[in-house]
């Protein structure tokens, strides 16, 4: 049973710096491409950042420079360090996974997803 559990959510101010970690269990997590989206009230699901299961990464235009992704295979886990943050990052985060040759981009088309975690930012 594959199981994404994110962590990491809260309520902060504008300016502040979060990590979220996705923790991972039930595949072989190195040769899974990892993902993170959001939700904002109201809004559709869209996506953040990713990560392949070779240390690749790419990222949304609104958070490039801003939040970084990571992965620690050691540890099964996939981190999104979010730094300066905005009232317009406020979301539910997800992280998503699918395997290593699964059909690309990598902004879509995952097999797993996480529940999420709640991101507020405060103006």
């Amino acid at each position: 049973q594959v199981q994404l559990v994110e962590s990491g959510g809260g309520l902060v101010q504008a300016g502040d710096s979060l990590r979220l970690s996705c923790a991972a269990s039930g595949i072989v997590f190195r040769y899974f491409n990892m993902g993170w989206f959001r939700q904002a009230p109201g809004k559709e699901r869209t996506f953040v950042a990713a990560i392949t299961w070779n240390d690749t990464t790419t990222y949304a235009a609104s958070v490039k420079g801003r939040f970084t992704i990571s992965r620690d295979n050691a540890r099964n886990t996939v981190y999104l360090q979010m730094n300066s943050l905005k009232p317009e990052d406020t979301a539910v985060y997800s992280c998503a996974a699918k395997g290593r040759y699964s059909s690309p981009p990598l902004e879509n088309s995952y097999d797993y997803w996480g529940q999420g975690t709640q991101v507020t930012v405060s103006s």
